[in-house]
């Protein structure tokens, strides 16, 4: 099971400000609550800046790009509802979500739960080939 929360940074933020509280302050924070929300994997995705963003999103009239996805992996929805059931996992969750306010546009970010379905993988990524 895997949760996928696409984020925009507060309106005061630079984007630069954005991802350094990101990497450096919450992150930690979700390193610490992992155990108690039964995290397997966290993820960050980190927008570039780059020109070929633009271009891209151009050539699909795309809306305005995300400044990060976070990607949070659990063994099942059952173990996600478990750690979220428990005293220690809401505590947990009220911890980052109070944070996640001093640095995310909550109202303009999607979260949802999702499930992966690997299509393509190169040969040469995997081990062996």
């Amino acid at each position: 099971m895997k949760l996928v929360f696409c984020l925009h940074r507060l309106p005061g933020l630079s984007r630069e400000e954005f991802h350094k509280y990101w990497k450096d302050t919450h992150a930690p924070l979700v390193r610490r609550c992992t155990e108690a929300l039964g995290i397997q994997r966290y993820v960050q995705l980190h927008t570039r800046e780059d020109p070929l963003n633009e271009a891209l999103r151009a050539s699909r009239g795309a809306p305005e790009a995300y400044d990060g996805i976070a990607e949070l992996w659990w063994k099942s929805r059952e173990a996600l509802e478990d750690a979220l059931a428990t005293a220690e996992g809401q505590e947990a969750g009220r911890i980052l979500l109070e944070d996640e306010r001093c640095f995310i546009d909550l109202s303009r970010s999607p979260i949802w739960l999702a499930e992966e379905h690997e299509i393509a993988r190169s040969s040469d990524s995997l081990p062996g080939a």
